[in-house]
């Protein structure tokens, strides 16, 4: 009995003296999870600063080389609209020459065609490829009326008429219809002299200058220099931007 009470004495005793330990929820961690450090985000600043700087100019040089391409495209639509309309023109005055004259075709490929004098050159003029033998010519505009006799040479007066449209008739044999042309009858002859001109529009719209935002252009006609700073008004041989930025290349867009 005596040996069983000192052993429950000496297991209290052992248990008074036993070191207690605090439940390891409660014991506090020393880990990264308590935040950053001040010379952490100092250095985190930085780095984001360092490549917003970098970021930035790139961004401003990709938006410049877009617009950069839209206005080469701008420029591009109306000089093919332009050079398009002038050989029609050109071919609507020479037809008005053939039905004068009766030439066919067949006789008028064979003879070169007269270039219109330019004022300023009039030792210029002369004989020049037959418009008809151009395979990008399919039409010919039948209203010369709206060319000035200070536009012999039948360049567009301005950008409206490019919009608007002009009256055209498709070339056929002889320059007279399909008259004398013994692939067709007489019927048919007759059937498309009496169709009416019809309307041909060279540009859809104005296009919107991507350098300024607007639709407004600078215009050079064939008889100004080619280092005139102005326009002559008597048509519209070439167009420009009105910017005087200068492009990625160095050049000035207005050159352009």
């Amino acid at each position: 009995m005596k040996s069983e009470g000192s052993q429950q004495k000496a297991a209290s005793r052992r248990q008074k003296t036993a070191p207690r330990f605090l439940p390891a929820a409660r014991c506090p961690l020393h880990s990264q999870t308590n935040g950053f450090s001040l010379i952490e985000l100092v250095i985190t600043v930085a780095v984001l600063a360092i490549l917003t700087l970098g970021i930035i100019p790139l961004a401003q040089v990709s938006e410049k080389r877009q617009k950069e391409q839209q206005l080469r495209g701008a420029l591009r639509e109306m000089r093919e609209a332009i050079d398009q309309f002038h050989r029609e023109a050109v071919a609507g005055a020479q037809m008005q020459v053939n039905q004068q004259t009766g030439q066919t075709t067949a006789q008028q490929e064979q003879a070169p065609r007269v270039q219109p004098q330019n004022p300023q050159n009039p030792q210029g003029g002369g004989q020049g490829p037959n418009i008809f033998a151009d395979p990008r010519v399919r039409v010919a505009i039948t209203d010369q009326t709206i060319f000035t006799a200070d536009n012999p040479d039948r360049f567009p007066p301005d950008l409206d008429t490019l919009v608007k449209g002009v009256n055209v008739l498709p070339i056929s044999a002889g320059n007279l219809g399909r008259r004398g042309n013994m692939n067709y009858t007489a019927t048919e002859a007759a059937t498309e002299d009496s169709q009416q001109p019809k309307i041909k529009v060279y540009l859809r719209r104005i296009p919107v200058d991507p350098i300024t935002g607007k639709a407004d252009w600078d215009f050079r006609s064939c008889y100004d220099a080619s280092d005139s700073t102005s326009w002559g008004g008597e048509n519209i041989f070439d167009v420009h931007s009105k910017s005087d930025g200068v492009a990625l290349n160095g050049e000035k867009y207005r050159d352009w």
